[in-house]
């Protein structure tokens, strides 16, 4: 794969008092955090917290409300210029159906210009270890490896800027384990992550900093050094988990 067009500053993102409403109810209210290169945040919170909206808003899907935002140096809304630089990762896999793994990927390769597309593709298909089923059409794959092919899809441009909300769901432990390895070789190149889970060991394994969010706000912002793994789910308990 090529090499991503990473932003000349270290910060990936910045968030100033970021503010998404829906009428009157705000689901992110005045959020502020900076993602650095190399960085991972994994983001905590109980359902209705806020963290998909926070995902698309940074992904260029949803326009913020309030606040200034910017990724890869473009302040939102940013257009193309920040989706090229971002990669998202759902639980949903949103591929084509009727396209074969290889050309959902090979597509997406194509549409950010990436060099030698076809090699990319079979690169990025590889790392997750489904280049064996690269010609089957999406649909007659098991939900697991069309997850799979939805994570190659957004890795093969090689971003800024990776988002992922819950992209565990699904994979099984090869699957699992070839996730792992791949964001880790992407925040060892540079890139920025931001992962949405409501795993608190699977967050913190990969994690450079933690967040808590409840109500479209911050309670709690810790670098990972500072987290006793053991310790970290009663302290999330208590301040989410009454919300759950």
């Amino acid at each position: 794969m090529f090499a991503p067009d990473l932003p000349d500053s270290r910060v990936v993102v910045s968030a100033d008092r970021l503010v998404r409403s829906y009428g009157r109810r705000k689901a992110l209210d005045g959020l502020s955090f900076t993602l650095e290169r190399g960085e991972c945040l994994a983001l905590f919170g109980p359902n209705g917290a806020g963290k998909t909206t926070l995902l698309r808003v940074l992904a260029g899907l949803l326009r913020p409300s309030g606040g200034v935002v910017s990724v890869a140096g473009t302040q939102l809304p940013g257009g193309l210029a920040v989706r090229a630089a971002v990669g998202l990762i759902s639980h949903q896999s949103l591929l084509y159906p009727a396209l074969t793994a290889r050309e959902n990927v090979l597509f997406a390769a194509r549409l950010h210009g990436v060099p030698h597309s076809e090699d990319a593709a079979l690169a990025a298909l590889t790392a997750l270890r489904i280049a064996d089923r690269a010609d089957a059409p999406v649909r007659s794959l098991s939900r697991g490896m069309q997850q799979r092919v939805s994570i190659a899809r957004a890795i093969v441009h090689r971003p800024a800027l990776l988002l992922l909300d819950e992209p565990y769901t699904g994979l099984d432990e090869s699957g699992a384990q070839a996730l792992t390895q791949v964001l880790r070789e992407r925040r060892d190149d540079g890139a920025a992550l931001l992962l949405v889970t409501h795993n608190l060991q699977e967050g913190l394994q990969l994690a450079t900093k933690a967040a808590i969010l409840r109500a479209g706000r911050f309670v709690r912002q810790d670098s990972r050094s500072a987290i006793d793994a053991d310790e970290y789910p009663k302290l999330y308990r208590e301040l989410a988990g009454a919300f759950n």
